[in-house]
């Protein structure tokens, strides 16, 4: 509920994606109150926005019900529930950072750090971002009639790529037989992506899906298992890549052929709050900082 009198919009986490207000975590079904001059981060603190309450609107309720009404449709695994009643403007701030390098190897992560401010369009809701990135020829390394290879905006490692349909795929759960080969083409453009853009000296890869993925629109993850980048930041990020959360591209493949559908373990999410354990050795390390650094242990000389 809103109060344009006191100025404020009141937020609530829905799912596991961690979400704050400058820098302060929400936390799961609480709810706080986001004010003009706050910074509201979602998904892993990767998307700012900003909320900013207009002046003289003759219809503002009509003016809310049109912008949800366009908007996608939001899931408890991958959104937030924001009520108002009041006329505002939600504007969102671009990264000042420019991708990766067509290679996919990165030395730094993009940040929220001072930019411009645009308004995010109804049909541009973060969920959605990856349709955007998919069409943008910076982020492309790849492209036939029925794929796009892209870069990862926030790689989790030296190297990683995602794979996507050019057709309309929400997620996992909406692939059938009928998608089979499409999901074999798939993870063989993945792995002729891996072949030409490493070498020798390079960590294995892995190629495989987000039991419940945090963006719409169905990918493929193409991951050298060196996790060497400034974008792994949190234990979310870790067990999301090395547990039950990371389904392999074979596993989906043999589940269609077998199933016509893929099955997503019940409570799957909860592996994201399981210690920290090295995927190599599976020695648990206490934090993050010590996680990373026993990985160098681990990388190939």
């Amino acid at each position: 509920m809103a109060d344009c009198n006191k100025g404020y919009v009141k937020v609530k986490q829905m799912g596991t994606n961690p979400t704050s207000i400058d820098g302060v975590d929400i936390g799961n079904e609480h709810k706080v109150e986001l004010k003009p001059g706050h910074t509201l981060y979602i998904v892993n603190n990767l998307y700012p926005y900003m909320i900013e309450f207009l002046e003289g609107s003759t219809n503002p309720r009509a003016k809310i019900e049109n912008e949800n009404r366009s908007s996608s449709k939001r899931t408890p695994e991958n959104s937030l529930n924001v009520d108002t009643e009041t006329p505002r403007k939600l504007v969102k701030k671009e990264s000042n950072v420019s991708p990766s390098s067509s290679s996919g190897k990165i030395s730094s992560c993009p940040t929220q750090g001072k930019s411009n401010v645009q308004e995010v369009k109804s049909q541009g809701h973060w969920s959605q971002g990856l349709k955007v990135s998919m069409q943008d020829p910076t982020m492309q390394v790849f492209k036939d009639d029925k794929i796009v290879v892209i870069k990862d905006k926030y790689p989790k490692a030296r190297y990683h790529w995602l794979v996507l349909p050019w057709q309309s795929i929400a997620s996992l759960k909406v692939l059938r037989a009928e998608h089979l080969e499409l999901v074999q083409h798939m993870d063989a453009v993945g792995h002729n992506i891996a072949r030409e853009h490493t070498n020798s000296k390079c960590a294995p890869f892995r190629f495989g899906y987000h039991a419940i993925p945090s963006m719409s629109h169905v990918h493929l993850h193409v991951i050298s298992q060196d996790f060497d980048s400034p974008c792994l930041k949190n234990k979310k990020h870790w067990n999301s890549f090395t547990t039950d959360y990371f389904l392999e591209s074979q596993a989906v493949i043999e589940m269609l052929k077998t199933h016509g559908k893929v099955n997503v373990k019940e409570r799957i999410s909860d592996v994201l709050k399981t210690p920290l354990l090295c995927h190599m050795c599976k020695k648990e390390q206490a934090t993050m900082p010590q996680l990373k650094e026993h990985l160098k242990k681990h990388w190939p000389t």
